[in-house]
């Protein structure tokens, strides 16, 4: 449920929405669609996971994170809701991990190799942290385009991870 407050609080805070769906969305489209378009006959289902895990995980874990370790008031206050300025050193160390899973994630572009752990991985931590938003039912508006957002991005990879077994078996 959005309250009230938050719709003002959310037009302040614009530039999160359009990260999200540009790192989400937008970015990932565009890149599949530009090397399919240079590459003919490339892999439509390796571009997919390529791309999503370079731009919504990688990016965006790498960006959050390094907010998260910079401002964590930022995540503490409005994603989280916590008043404590204590809060901010547990969303520091969050902050380290989002950024580690990013950087790796921003590397499989360099090391091909790497794209079906760190898809996997981004799964994994998207899927659990979307679930455990949904168990916040005092969610703002921001936790809301979280929650959406990370459970968007879960079922999207979890849909390339089980197309590449099927089409590759699971020691692909």
């Amino acid at each position: 449920m959005i309250r009230l407050r938050d719709r003002a609080f959310g037009w302040g805070h614009g530039m999160y929405y359009v990260m999200v769906v540009g790192l989400m969305v937008v970015l990932p489209i565009l890149s599949i669609a530009g090397e399919a378009i240079l590459v003919p006959g490339a892999d439509l289902l390796w571009l997919c996971g390529k791309w999503l895990v370079f731009w919504a995980v990688g990016a965006r874990l790498a960006s959050a994170g390094a907010k998260q370790i910079l401002q964590p008031e930022f995540t503490a206050a409005t994603i989280f809701e916590f008043k404590d300025p204590d809060a901010g050193k547990i969303v520091q160390e969050l902050g380290f991990a989002n950024f580690a899973i990013g950087i790796v994630a921003l590397a499989s572009l360099l090391w091909s190799g790497w794209v079906i752990p760190a898809a996997v991985l981004g799964a994994l931590f998207y899927g659990l942290a979307g679930i455990r938003h949904l168990f916040n039912k005092d969610r703002n508006a921001i936790e809301n385009t979280a929650t959406a957002s990370d459970l968007f991005i879960f079922a999207v990879l979890g849909v390339f991870l089980i197309g590449w077994v099927l089409r590759h078996g699971a020691g692909a």
